[in-house]
């Protein structure tokens, strides 16, 4: 192979993830390890006579300038503008060792998991330097991610479950859910109704449901139009139905005509869930503005109206699912959270 060839077969093998088209949100991850440090080394670390100087005080600055310097020791790690770090090492007296905790925070489109592992690092390492003068069978362990919060996966934990300390200091914010919601799915669409292609929005929209926890009590697929989703919308509401998602009929085509459909009901409108959608699906495509998604209050059923294609339905979950329990909470009368 020439030198060229060589060259041109480097090319490409390794990119940072493009994350340009996800929507930036809420992050936050903490990470944890442990040092063990033997009875002798452990004791003048808590006397404060190591002879380096207070290890858990540079550790714990350590363990913030590593966080923030993750993407410079990572080479396909984006770079990220922190807004919250926070390093505590714990002392556990039984095993004469420190056990570090790692909180990295921001709002971003990818998450800070590298952030607060990097951060954890840094402080055990730094908590090895000063120790090791004392003693230098130094041992560290368990360095792992304690969970993370954000994006389209919201909550995930480490399969080694957290102590109720931790949860205690941490208090991992759990996914949002729907449980006990009586929900619909209405799919807007004259070729789907006729059979000339199958329904694939109405189905990624119960799944969801489903996946929040809401006990799914209708799927049907209507024509477009104002009267059928109209008539449809009145019936549902008088059958215990709490929220009524819509996929469909929100462009600006002939037939696209959900919006109307929603103005003939004597319903009070959420004009905020709309706007969110809009302003959030820019950072997905420039056309999001052109989206008519709308909601309303129908006595006591919630209806949103998104767009009819999957892709935006899913990415419409994303937005609006984390807010809908506390919307549902509020329709039924519960005090805000």
């Amino acid at each position: 192979m020439t030198r060229q060839n060589s060259t041109e077969a480097m090319i490409g093998n390794f990119q940072m993830a493009d994350i340009r088209r996800k929507r930036p949100t809420a992050r936050r991850a903490v990470a944890c390890g442990e040092i063990s440090l033997g009875e002798l080394a452990f004791t003048m670390l808590l006397d404060k006579k190591m002879p380096k100087g207070d290890p858990i005080a540079m550790a714990e600055i350590a363990g913030i300038q590593g966080a923030k310097n993750a993407a410079l020791l990572l080479p396909l790690c984006h770079p990220l503008a922190l807004e919250y770090v926070q390093v505590r090492c714990q002392p556990i007296r039984e095993s004469f060792s420190i056990r570090v905790y790692c909180e990295a925070s921001t709002e971003a489109r990818t998450g800070v998991e590298m952030e607060a592992l990097a951060g954890t690092s840094a402080a055990l390492l730094t908590l090895y330097d000063l120790s090791k003068p004392i003693e230098p069978a130094l041992q560290i362990s368990a360095i792992r991610l304690l969970f993370k919060e954000g994006g389209k996966s919201g909550l995930w934990c480490h399969p080694e479950p957290m102590t109720s300390a931790e949860h205690e200091l941490f208090r991992p914010k759990n996914n949002h859910q729907l449980k006990n919601i009586r929900a619909a799915v209405l799919t807007l669409s004259d070729r789907a109704h006729s059979g000339e292609y199958a329904d694939l929005s109405g189905p990624i929209l119960a799944e969801r449901l489903i996946g929040l926890g809401a006990e799914i009590s209708h799927t049907e697929i209507l024509p477009d139009g104002i009267e059928p989703l109209a008539s449809r919308l009145r019936d549902l509401s008088t059958q215990s139905i709490q929220l009524v998602l819509c996929t469909g009929g929100t462009g600006l085509g002939p037939r696209d005509l959900t919006l109307e459909a929603l103005q003939t009901l004597d319903a009070r409108h959420v004009p905020g869930l709309g706007e969110m959608f809009r302003s959030q699906s820019q950072h997905y495509t420039s056309l999001a503005w052109l989206s008519r998604a709308e909601a309303v209050l129908l006595n006591d059923m919630l209806v949103i109206a998104l767009p009819g294609s999957p892709k935006a339905v899913a990415q419409g979950m994303d937005i609006l699912g984390p807010i809908l329990a506390h919307a549902m909470a509020m329709v039924a009368g519960e005090a805000h959270a």
